[in-house]
């Protein structure tokens, strides 16, 4: 504890060791006595002066630009031992010394806190906010731009939107489902406003690998085609659905009596369409058409075009059982040599037991694959078995079937609906399996 006068040179600051910097100067809880020294205003560093618990008798603190509230204990209670003269910052206080009230410090020190904690909350939010509203304007204006774009160029199409489609179909209703493909479903739909014409919408499920790709082949294949045994493409539709999503559809001429499959085959599920089942006439004529469609696509195109999936539930019946082939969503063209590399079977997806079996061995993509595709058909229309049907394993398929039977048995594998519809034209029946036979043999001479 130190006691005594402060020495009058103090403010020289050599007596504490030469600190010209002085920064803070502690003299608390002591006993010295005196008055200040002037020069202590040499220390022009000094930040920090203590003094508590002196027995100070005056002090002058005048024209400096101290902030905050004056004590009102100590030597501070005498209004004639301080001055605080020119600290325009200062507040409180004794009446007597006339300083403004420290009621608004107060208040600006309260709110500086939750301003400190409000500010970064509301800058980041606003921002958030901001963009959400950013966002749906783009939407907004993306929707309207987009919800006539089409794929299919031209002014011999339609546009449609979303809203149309979603109408005609009755919210893509399951009243309207009529079949449900790899890449999408299908709805029945009427465009009332245009000229109350019945559709069907393909709807492409574009969370599924590979509907995107469909969509777009699909869309390439049918810009450029036409042909009375081709299922008609009307319009494309690619847009957003009211939630923003990617919307992709596909608009066809509806087919009132489904696809082949159907005709063949549902009366295994229900006996009562036995009656429906297609004679062998309505067969041969059947088989005509899809011919037709093939011959165009292999030789009467731009560019040979490979469907890729052909089977009977990819083949429509329009009222008068004339055949449409349909869903070009695996086909590819064969434009060039190196296109064709590029049309290699890698990634093919076809439909087992329709697929040539030289694309699983890797062979390139080719017409020859639609013929064979197309040969498992016509053994399919006249057995009335499915190439997947039950009875073949164990190295026994389709053709096996029908070669061990042909000519001797070939009543024991025709499909038993002919049996009874059609007596005369079964005498024939041998003839049928005899030049199927010898269409194979033809191919198979050709190395095919």
């Amino acid at each position: 504890m130190l006691d005594g006068t402060i020495p009058p040179s103090l403010g020289n600051c050599q007596e504490v060791g030469n600190l010209e910097n002085l920064a803070e100067f502690d003299a608390s809880e002591n006993l010295l006595s005196g008055e200040l020294p002037e020069t202590l205003g040499s220390c022009s560093s000094l930040e920090s002066l203590s003094l508590a618990e002196l027995a100070i008798k005056t002090l002058n603190l005048s024209f400096n630009d101290f902030v905050g509230e004056v004590p009102t204990k100590g030597v501070f209670a005498n209004a004639s031992a301080i001055s605080v003269v020119g600290n325009r910052r200062l507040c409180g206080g004794i009446f007597q010394l006339q300083l403004p009230n420290c009621r608004i410090l107060r208040d600006s020190k309260k709110h500086k806190k939750p301003l400190r904690v409000i500010i970064p909350i509301i800058i980041p939010t606003s921002i958030v906010f901001l963009g959400v509203i950013l966002i749906s304007i783009f939407r907004q204006r993306s929707l309207k731009k987009r919800s006539y774009e089409t794929c299919l160029s031209g002014g011999l199409f339609l546009k449609l939107n979303y809203k149309q489609l979603l109408q005609a179909t009755n919210g893509f209703s399951a009243e309207n489902l009529v079949g449900v493909g790899s890449f999408g479903s299908v709805y029945k739909g009427n465009l009332n406003e245009e000229r109350n014409l019945t559709v069907a919408v393909k709807v492409f499920n574009l969370l599924h690998h590979g509907a995107f790709k469909s969509f777009c082949a699909e869309c390439e294949v049918l810009r450029n085609i036409q042909h009375r045994n081709l299922v008609k493409i009307i319009t494309s539709c690619s847009s957003l659905d009211f939630q923003g999503n990617e919307f992709k559809a596909l608009v066809y001429e509806f087919m009132p009596n489904g696809s082949l499959d159907n005709w063949l085959h549902s009366w295994e599920e229900d006996q009562q369409k036995k009656s429906r089942r297609p004679n062998l006439l309505q067969r041969i004529n059947v088989a005509i058409d899809v011919a037709c469609a093939l011959d165009y696509l292999h030789h009467h195109c731009h560019a040979e075009i490979v469907h890729c999936d052909l089977k009977p539930g990819n083949i429509l019946l329009d009222n008068d059982l004339t055949a449409h082939v349909g869903d070009f969503g695996l086909a590819k063209f064969l434009q060039s040599p190196l296109n064709l590399q590029e049309s290699s079977s890698a990634g093919i997806r076809g439909t087992i037991g329709y697929v040539a079996p030289e694309y699983g061995l890797g062979a390139e993509v080719s017409t020859y694959g639609d013929v064979y595709s197309f040969g498992i058909l016509l053994l399919e229309m006249v057995t009335g078995k499915r190439p997947t049907h039950a009875l073949f394993s164990e190295g026994l398929d389709l053709h096996k079937f029908v070669e061990m039977a042909v000519p001797d048995r070939v009543m024991d594998i025709v499909d038993p609906i002919l049996l009874h519809n059609d007596h005369e034209a079964l005498a024939n029946m041998a003839e049928v399996f005899s030049s199927l036979k010898s269409i194979k043999d033809t191919f198979s001479m050709a190395g095919l």
